[in-house]
């Protein structure tokens, strides 16, 4: 079983039973493995697991956008369209994504939290073609996690809104958003 397969396991349990350690046990059983074998799979527990997952879900959406020309769009509209991808691909497991955020809020869980939003503003930098090396690296991510942090609280909200809502508050959070020097675009 690849390590993939067994991550869609257990966000397809969390997302009916939440997470925790008892879910990766099932999650292995459903696919015929020991449950003694989580902690081999996960060391790091339950968060490990959710960081995994998003890790994955991550190179998905690199993939993704790879197989689309996003060089034609300037880069707000590559952020958003990364986003975008994002929560289309998230869209399945949103009670699973809701309980990832909920574990990961915890005050003993954040930095595994931040660890994760920082890797996914990375991510969508990344497949957007930014390549700086100074001070702006740093604060293009910073402002990009906050935007990611805000749609995702839309998104979860308790009364789900469409993808379409969820991307018309995102527009308002990149519109939002101061413009960048000429040079750094």
């Amino acid at each position: 079983m690849s390590e993939s397969d067994l991550l869609r396991a257990v966000v397809a349990r969390a997302g009916r039973e939440g997470w925790t350690p008892a879910t990766l046990r099932h999650a292995l059983q459903d696919r015929g493995e020991a449950p003694e074998l989580a902690s081999s799979h996960f060391p790091r527990g339950v968060t490990g697991a959710i960081e995994a997952w998003i890790a994955q879900i991550d190179a998905e959406m690199e993939a993704a956008a790879a197989t689309e020309d996003l060089a034609a769009l300037r880069t707000p509209a590559r952020i958003r369209r990364l986003i975008e991808l994002r929560l289309h691909l998230l869209e399945p497991d949103r009670d699973a994504m809701r309980g990832a955020v909920a574990l990961l809020a915890l005050p003993w869980n954040l930095l595994t939290g931040l660890r994760c939003a920082a890797a996914s503003a990375s991510a969508i930098w990344h497949a957007a073609g930014d390549e700086s090396a100074d001070f702006s690296w740093y604060t293009r991510r910073a402002t990009l996690v906050a935007v990611q942090g805000a749609v995702l609280a839309f998104w979860l909200q308790p009364n789900p809104p469409t993808i379409e809502e969820t991307l018309s508050f995102l527009d308002r959070r990149l519109a939002g958003l101061p413009k960048p020097h000429p040079k750094a675009v």
